[in-house]
């Protein structure tokens, strides 16, 4: 039996890849940790991906760093003892993540991470420890790139990597035509394909410090000037704007269009049909990149190396020329070819996780 944790968006989109596969060996017993709490962030992509509910709920909430990852490790050391899995699986980089890591390692219980070996090099952030701690503690790595395959190597965990593809291109090359047949988010925000641009924030670097959130406020306004922005605003992120006075003056500015999270279809759709994507996620990353959409990246570094190398993805920060210079240039990829998707894998990376988790059973 496999017991999988899994707490926010992209982790349930990873999870819907891999489940039906997992199940065709075994039994998976779903834990949501409650990280994501939103409807829109959580329940709905149970919905729309069909899934089975979870298992179990621990209900942890929003909090500092400490303060959620402490109370997933408390609430899941139970559930674990309870349940008694053969391993713990575990995806990306989250505080979810790194959570079921140590307690399973606590109570000697094997842990396999599906995405490891993704590095930024960057250990200020939060997620690149978080990686890189499920990684050490890690019993079988399962590698979306062979770029991650040799980080691993580097850091002398190779023997226990696998290259199986990436679980999320699966579900954007299953849902991704899907979401734009059945969502009406162009027709709710009154949109053409291709005259906007997609916009996430939410990452604590941008959004927790006021000095970076004043920048971000700057980019977005000016970034809105060029074309439109739509900006789905993660309740973090709304709380940090209405704490700094910013709320409202974004609200009003004519180009940007704030609305509520969007479930995945919604999300996909807009993101598929955008004229470019600016974000600070590593997901929303790759999703732009699966779908032929430039990304203008508002971070400084990126564990998603492959798209900034193909041209498709620019890294910015906070600074806002560079994310307009970036945006007027992107005007150029409109003629050009599209990106690789097969970099990622072929549509098959939940089938091979579920075939290396078989293999990797029968030599323990």
């Amino acid at each position: 039996m496999i017991l999988t944790v899994i707490g926010n968006r992209p982790q349930f989109v990873k999870a819907a890849a891999v489940g039906t596969h997992l199940r065709g060996i075994g039994d998976e017993v779903v834990v949501h940790t409650g990280q994501h709490y939103d409807r829109e962030l959580s329940e709905i992509f149970f919905e729309e991906l069909e899934m089975a509910p979870p298992a179990h709920q621990l209900d942890v909430g929003s909090g500092t760093h400490a303060e959620q990852t402490a109370k997933i490790m408390t609430r899941l050391e139970p559930v674990l003892a309870e349940v008694s899995p053969d391993a713990v699986l575990v995806y990306g980089d989250t505080n979810s993540t790194l959570a079921a890591a140590l307690v399973a390692a606590k109570l000697n219980v094997p842990s396999i991470h599906v995405e490891a070996g993704m590095r930024s090099f960057d250990r200020s952030t939060p997620e690149e420890v978080n990686r890189i701690v499920a990684d050490s503690l890690g019993d079988l790595l399962l590698c979306s790139t062979q770029t991650a395959v040799d980080n691993l190597v580097a850091e002398g965990r190779g023997p226990q990597g696998r290259l199986v593809g990436d679980v999320m291109a699966d579900v954007a090359f299953r849902f991704g035509p899907i979401a734009e047949r059945r969502s009406l988010i162009l027709e709710r925000l009154e949109l053409e394909p291709g005259s906007y641009a997609a916009a996430t924030a939410h990452r604590a670097e941008n959004v927790d410090d006021p000095a970076n959130l004043s920048r971000l406020v700057t980019l977005l306004t000016e970034a809105s000037r060029i074309t439109p922005i739509v900006l789905p605003l993660h309740p973090r992120t709304r709380a940090r704007l209405e704490a700094g006075g910013w709320l409202e003056a974004l609200d009003n500015e004519e180009g940007l269009i704030l609305v509520d999270p969007l479930g995945y279809l919604d999300f996909t759709c807009l993101l598929r049909t955008a004229k470019v994507v600016l974000t600070d996620s590593g997901g929303a990353q790759k999703e732009a990149y699966l779908a032929g959409v430039p990304c203008v990246t508002m971070r400084e570094r990126t564990e998603w190396v492959e798209t900034v190398e193909s041209g498709w993805n620019t890294l910015v920060g906070l600074d806002a020329k560079a994310a307009a210079a970036a945006m007027h240039s992107y005007a150029e990829l409109e003629d050009a070819e599209p990106p690789d998707p097969l970099i990622y894998g072929d549509g098959d990376a939940g089938e091979r996780v579920a075939e290396e988790i078989r293999g990797w059973f029968g030599s323990i």
